[in-house]
């Protein structure tokens, strides 16, 4: 451990002195007077950012609440991501600096570019505050989106059927119950007749889930609500001092689940009776593509017994499940809701216009509906936030889906 911690001091010195270079030049070139109070100012910055990341690592109950860790923790990551890139720009420079000066084959000296650093600063500047602007502005912005989604084989007396469909609580990850509760709110105002949640309960530990027990058993909808587990629920993330502690919390967060009243599926179906019509929903286990991620799900043996001929809605938790096995293998799934990427919490949404996440490069279907000929996916933006506190222009979503009855 004591390694780590000196490696990592000496990586952050070194990334420290590298960005410094490049704002005492911006700095001096743009005003010329003042660079000691700039200095103290980032030097201060600095060994407070240091102090705490050691404090984190080599201290367990530091005098901080857990807001106030999170926050804090947040924020110097952003101070130190900024560094790194500003000490990226910097050894750019210095690279075009040493190809010009070989090609040049003089003696004069090569300088740094400010217009090129001045920019790079700028956008790197406002990266960070796009960052800390998203941890107090949009934790708690939760988004209702509603969509109408034809599905195949549904009956007339089932056309407007109202599903409710959220994912990723991360429930570690709050830091308030009170807006939390506005979520809960807004759920049972769309009055829905059927509840989903596609997974990750939790971040680590069921135990970060007690708090909200009783709040989410307030959700209401006319037929019941469905669940599946995501990756994070399983404590696959968490050192357990024993495979038996591992065992328990699971158990844990499915009696959590039960007193919620949510019928957990875990690679099984049931067969709904709506309005003198059926519908099957169907849940899996966390099934991924990815080999980053589990593969516990059968969708085989959830659908075993059910009639193809009656209209399906899974839950899975990746969506990358749907392309890899739902829509070459299972036709008779019509909607598939899934989550697990939260958007990334960060990107680009204007309706109509632009729709764009880092997540985007590693996962095809991201946020939002897709659809292959009749089968239909929607992946969901997230509840709740992993990691990072906050969202930059993926706000959290709540989903409201009305069925529309098709010819097959």
């Amino acid at each position: 451990m004591y390694l780590r911690s000196l490696f990592l001091v000496c990586l952050l010195f070194a990334i420290d002195l590298y960005a410094w270079q490049a704002f005492q030049f911006l700095y001096t070139t743009q005003f010329g007077f003042g660079l000691d109070w700039f200095a103290a100012a980032y030097v201060i910055l600095s060994l407070l950012c240091l102090t705490f990341l050691l404090g984190q690592s080599l201290v367990r109950n530091l005098p901080f609440t857990r807001k106030a860790r999170a926050y804090l923790s947040a924020f110097f990551f952003i101070a130190v991501l900024v560094k790194v890139l500003v000490a990226a720009l910097a050894l750019l420079d210095d690279l075009r600096r040493l190809i010009v000066q070989l090609f040049a084959g003089s003696g004069e000296v090569v300088h740094r570019s400010f217009v090129f650093l001045a920019v790079g600063v700028a956008i790197v500047l406002a990266l960070g505050s796009l960052l800390i602007w998203g941890m107090v502005r949009n934790p708690y912005r939760y988004k209702v989106r509603k969509i109408k989604v034809p599905l195949a084989g549904l009956s007339p007396e089932l056309h407007g059927l109202k599903l409710v469909h959220i994912s990723d609580i991360h429930a570690g990850t709050f830091l308030e119950n009170a807006p939390v509760q506005k979520a809960i709110e807004l759920i049972n105002a769309l009055e829905p007749d059927l509840l989903f949640f596609s997974g990750d309960l939790v971040n680590r530990k069921s135990s970060e889930f007690a708090p909200f027990v009783d709040m989410f058993a307030r959700l209401r909808s006319t037929y019941g609500a469905f669940s599946v587990l995501g990756n994070h629920d399983y404590g696959d993330y968490y050192s357990w001092s024993s495979q038996k502690a591992k065992v328990e919390n699971l158990q844990e967060l499915m009696n959590y689940q039960a007193q919620m009243g949510w019928q957990l599926l875990r690679n099984e179906h049931r067969v709904m009776e709506i309005r003198g019509a059926q519908l099957v929903i169907a849940g899996v286990e966390n099934f991924s593509a990815s080999g980053r991620f589990p593969k516990y799900g059968d969708l085989e043996k959830a659908l075993r017994g059910a009639r193809d001929e009656v209209p399906t809605i899974l839950i899975s938790h990746d969506p990358s499940h749907w392309l890899y096995e739902v829509v070459p293998k299972f036709k008779q799934v019509g909607l598939t809701l899934s989550g697990h990427t939260h958007g990334f919490q960060f990107g680009i949404e204007i309706s109509g216009l632009i729709k764009w996440s880092p997540v985007k490069y590693v996962y095809k279907q991201w946020a939002g509906l897709y659809q292959e000929k009749d089968q239909y996916l929607y992946v969901n933006r997230g509840l709740g936030m992993l990691g990072y506190p906050g969202r930059v222009g993926i706000l959290p979503e709540i989903t409201f889906i009305e069925l529309e009855s098709q010819k097959r």
